[in-house]
This record gives structure tokens, C-alpha cells and sequence, in this order.
């Protein structure tokens, strides 16, 4: 994967150190051209071929954390969490044990080409799973009404944690994927009950996002970003 694509990053910088640390970590990254911090509005700006998860990795071993603002060019970029919708299900051998299993971002390079950077976390330790996307987005009987395939990504394996990362490139603009549903299942050929499923839904691109408290909660990003974790979402 060589399409070149800026990401910028909210990340807590008190100092040139800081800068320096942060920016020498994320330039270890394949694919990095480009590192841009600024302390006065504490963002982290990266030109790269890099999975956006990948940077936020780099970031993280510097101590920090980071929160994704944007990617890519205005009307390029959509999220999807894949959340779990067994809730309402009475047998307990069949539930998973938290609501959010991951997160997959999906960024415009070409017109009719995008990449998926998927991440999933707290799954079955060193098993294979099957993500796609689905005709519908109708997540009222969860997985199970999100009709058929119309796109099979390459399988993905966790490690002994139960973390599986994926980047891969697929043949869709934007528009053709925006309301649709990604299943992760542990079949290739169906979805269960259990499948980790989620909406794709617009986000913004680099720059388009300064927001700093959240009208709806009135938390500000870093306390919003806590809850994302503690719920799974990195």
C-alpha cells in the first residue's frame, strides 16, 4: 500500500521534548513522509501510508495517548464500531463478554478505492475471523438482518491477546459503502447472532474536526476518549 494520505492526531504535548519523542517514534513507521506537531493546539499532523492505528501505537509508546480528528480529504473518511448483540440472548455459552470489540476505519485514496484499517480487540486468543460488508445496515435483529455479502475481506487472525489487525485496500468509493453494515464473523460463508457488527458512518477529514467538548455529554475529548477505551475502542 503506497497511497499517501494525512491524518492528524490530538495529543498531550507540554514541550519541545515531547515533540521530539512523539515525532522520532512515528518516523520509525514504514510509510511515514511527513510529521507535523504544534503545542498551542496540541495536534499531531502525519503524512503517511501508515495505518492511522499503527500511528497511534507509536504514539502510545511514548506515553501518550492520541485521538483521531480527521483523515484524508473532506468526504473521504468513515468509522464503523463493531459492537456486540447478544445482549438480549438467554443462553450465557453464547454471549460475549463486552459491547465493543473494535474499530475500523475506512479512508477514500482513489474515487472508487478505499482502505480499511481494521482493529479488533478482546476476541478469541489466536483464532481466524471473517470480516465483510454487508448489503443492508439494518442492525435490528443485529448481524442477523444485515443481509448478504457484497464484499469478503481477507481473513484476519488474533494473536495470544485476542488483537487482530487489518489494512487492506477494496474497490468502493465512499458513497457506496456509507449506511452499510461490517460483520466480523467466525464462519466464512455466515454471521451469527455473535458476529461483532457495526454501521459505516461518515467522519471528518484532516482538519475538519476542532471540536474539544462534546455537546452532547459535556465531556471534553480526553474524558470521551477514556470511555471509548474502557468500552474497547482504540
Amino acid at each position: 500500500m503506497s497511497e499517501v494520505f494525512e491524518t492528524v492526531y490530538n495529543v498531550p504535548l507540554t514541550c519541545d521534548g515531547c515533540i521530539e519523542s512523539v515525532s522520532k517514534e512515528i518516523l520509525k513507521n514504514e510509510g511515514v513522509k511527513n510529521v507535523k506537531c504544534d503545542l498551542v493546539t496540541q495536534t499531531v499532523s502525519v503524512e503517511a501510508s501508515t495505518p492511522p492505528s499503527k500511528i497511534i501505537e507509536s504514539i502510545q509508546n511514548t506515553g501518550r495517548d492520541a485521538i483521531v480528528r480527521g483523515t484524508g480529504k473532506p468526504n473521504s473518511a468513515a468509522v464503523c464500531i463493531l459492537e456486540d448483540f447478544t445482549q438480549n440472548i438467554s443462553d450465557p455459552t453464547t454471549q460475549n463478554e463486552r459491547d465493543v470489540y473494535g474499530l475500523a476505519r475506512l479512508i477514500k485514496t482513489q474515487p472508487d478505492e478505499m482502505f480499511v484499517d481494521l482493529t479488533l480487540t478482546g476476541m478469541k486468543p489466536n483464532t481466524d475471523y471473517y470480516p465483510s460488508i454487508r448489503t443492508s445496515g439494518d442492525l435490528s435483529n443485529g448481524p442477523l438482518t444485515t443481509g448478504n455479502s457484497i464484499f469478503n475481506l481477507p481473513k484476519i487472525s488474533c494473536d495470544d491477546k485476542g488483537k487482530c489487525q487489518q489494512f487492506v485496500s477494496i474497490p468502493f468509493g465512499i458513497n457506496n459503502l456509507i449506511g452499510r453494515a461490517v460483520t466480523v464473523s467466525s464462519d466464512s460463508t455466515q454471521v451469527f447472532m455473535n458476529s461483532m457488527t457495526g454501521v459505516i458512518a461518515r467522519s471528518a477529514g484532516a482538519w475538519e474536526n476542532d471540536k474539544y467538548v462534546c455537546s452532547c455529554t459535556g465531556k471534553n475529548i480526553w474524558q470521551e476518549r477514556t470511555v471509548a477505551v474502557e468500552r474497547g475502542i482504540n
